[in-house]
């Protein structure tokens, strides 16, 4: 059973919007848009913001694509990690960092939402992080399969967004909200 997190400490966790995170995926200008958006609120309302930075073979570490996109980059002070698996929470500092904020709740956005977002997502509630997932602020791209079959990309958001809401945990509490609406 999941750590529950006693208190209400609100941190915004922004992962992978990378220049080639973000290229290939749907409707990347809204969504860009959307975490601005719920960065700019956070930031107004004294929630932290963390970022995450993937590297791996195809996303070398310095290069042009492991960018954060133009209009995304962390303030002075806010937290930038590193990170090489799917979930923020392998082999980082992440948990470092929530621990020094008293983090007990997680508002995430940013990429891709069928492999890091998902991955993160259940990686903060197994270890007894309360979730929101902001539902207009992540993306992905569509899947082409062998055998021809798609998977479009809108379908695999609206998939995830209606586990984080139905998903249930002992003493958690989880769901989402646009960027517009999210209380941190």
């Amino acid at each position: 059973m999941a750590t529950v997190r006693e208190g209400n400490k609100g941190v915004l966790l922004i992962v992978d919007v990378q220049i080639g995170v973000m290229s290939g995926t749907w409707d990347a200008l809204r969504i860009t848009k959307n975490v601005s958006r719920a960065v700019e609120r956070a930031r107004a309302s004294d929630v932290p913001v963390i970022w995450v930075q993937h590297s791996d073979q195809e996303l070398r570490y310095g290069s042009p694509e492991w960018q954060l996109v133009p209009d995304l980059s962390p303030a002075e002070g806010e937290p930038l990690i590193h990170k090489q698996f799917n979930s923020a929470f392998e082999e980082t500092r992440l948990e470092q960092e929530l621990a020094k904020l008293s983090a007990t709740h997680i508002v995430l956005a940013g990429a891709a939402t069928n492999w890091c977002i998902r991955a993160t997502a259940y990686g903060a509630l197994d270890r007894g992080y309360d979730l929101t997932l902001i539902e207009d602020a992540h993306t992905t791209g569509t899947i082409e399969l062998e055998n021809g079959a798609r998977i479009e990309a809108a379908n695999i958001i609206n998939e995830l967004n209606i586990a984080m809401t139905w998903l249930s945990y002992p003493g958690l509490a989880n769901g989402t909200a646009t960027a517009e609406a999210v209380n941190f």
